[in-house]
């Protein structure tokens, strides 16, 4: 931590709202992929459906984690309309991201209903970390 503390204030409130952005992110991921993987290999729903309906789940609870929790204090300078707006413009690439992984590994491949999951706990969330942080939240 005295590292931390040493470096420029600028870079200290990005290092926590990472670190923020990563506590929050794994909640809802996790919620979206549990949700996913409840309806696609539990209850047999088609696989793109699941991830619709944990995708849609996950946009409401992160955008209200996300405006509450990891990017308090930064920006500001838009209203909620626009910046859900923005926020649902990210959710869709979030989604698109999510169903690119699930036919790559599910139907392409044909691995089980769990194989795409790495990729959206890990990729998707740092692009839209990025698209969040430079184009929602600023």
């Amino acid at each position: 931590m005295k590292i931390i503390q040493q470096w420029p204030a600028e870079r200290q409130a990005l290092f926590w709202q990472i670190v923020r952005y990563g506590v929050t992110g794994l909640f809802v991921t996790a919620c979206q992929a549990a949700i996913y993987w409840v309806l696609a290999a539990v209850a047999g729903l088609h696989v793109q459906i699941a991830n619709g309906i944990g995708t849609v789940a996950a946009v409401a609870i992160g955008y209200v984690s996300h405006n509450a929790f990891t990017f308090r204090g930064h920006g500001g300078r838009d209203g909620h309309a626009e910046r859900g707006a923005r926020f649902v413009a990210v959710a869709l690439v979030s989604y698109a991201l999510n169903a690119l992984w699930v036919w790559l590994c599910v139907t392409h491949m044909r691995w089980p209903e769990w194989s795409p999951i790495p990729a959206m706990l890990f990729v998707t969330p740092a692009v839209v970390f990025l698209l969040n942080r430079q184009w929602v939240f600023r």
